[in-house]
């Protein structure tokens, strides 16, 4: 068996990283934080602020000047960063080895496609605002080229984006464009519950044609079940289960708890 040998020093002054929200005060936090979530560390994460935080907060001088060299030579932050973790032995040569090789997968993709992961990720991960960016960006740049598949899901992760920080009218109106791309019924659901959560919300006559007798009464069944299980619990979850990016699960919640989720949403803001 063998054994990795961990620094110990603590950085007085942490390093904060936006995309997960929390503080680092060793080189163990910070390879840990790469190699679970290497999404979050591509494209611009490492800077002089990250090198000055490893030479002066972590005492590694020595790599901070190779990772400074690296960066003026214009390398990129996923090859900066491995790096430095092969410097820290914080994990081994495999493990980083397959890291390299899923980064290197990643970058292969077309760069729609890859910058829609990042996004999701950044969804994923509870950054909403930097998703909606993310996806706004690629919608921008994508042309008319662009895959009408692609697209669809890039527009239904907007609205689901959207709708888990209440800005339900923009939700529908990015549900709207990715029907337009998918033609699912999934996305005409949550434009439904939009409708239902929300009176100020107004479905387009054309989808209220295409909402069949039966389909409102199973959507509306399934809305009353979700509010029943939500007043019968002291704990809630976020109206995200409903806006899941590939399925409608479940809508923890109904109308009357909106006004709570978004004093909720305030307070963790």
């Amino acid at each position: 068996m063998s054994v990795i040998v961990c620094r110990q020093k603590k950085a007085e002054h942490p390093f904060y990283i936006e995309g997960l929200g929390i503080h680092i005060h060793s080189s163990q936090e910070l390879c840990y934080a790469v190699y679970h979530h290497p999404l979050l560390f591509t494209d611009g994460f490492v800077d002089q602020n990250l090198v000055e935080f490893v030479r002066e907060e972590l005492g590694m001088g020595f790599v901070a000047a190779r990772m400074e060299q690296r960066l003026k030579s214009g390398d990129r932050s996923e090859e900066i960063l491995l790096l430095f973790m092969q410097e820290c032995d914080y994990y081994t040569t495999a493990e980083l080895n397959r890291l390299r090789q899923n980064l290197g997968a990643l970058r292969k993709l077309p760069p729609l496609e890859y910058a829609k992961k990042k996004a999701d990720y950044l969804a994923e991960c509870g950054q909403y605002g930097r998703a909606i960016t993310g996806y706004r960006e690629i919608l921008d740049a994508a042309g008319d080229k662009a895959d009408e598949q692609l697209i669809g899901r890039i527009w239904n992760n907007l609205g689901a984006c959207y709708a888990r920080i209440f800005q339900f009218q923009k939700a529908v109106d990015a549900f709207d464009k990715a029907y337009g791309k998918k033609k699912d019924q999934k996305i005409l659901e949550k434009m439904y519950y939009l409708a239902n959560l929300s009176p100020a919300v107004q479905l387009k006559e054309r989808y209220r044609s295409m909402i069949l007798e039966d389909m409102s009464e199973r959507w509306d069944k399934t809305f009353k079940e979700a509010g029943e299980r939500a007043g019968e619990s002291r704990r809630v979850k976020e109206i995200e289960e409903l806006f899941e990016k590939d399925s409608v699960k479940r809508l923890e919640g109904a109308a009357h708890l909106v006004e709570e989720w978004k004093e909720e949403y305030r307070n963790m803001a």
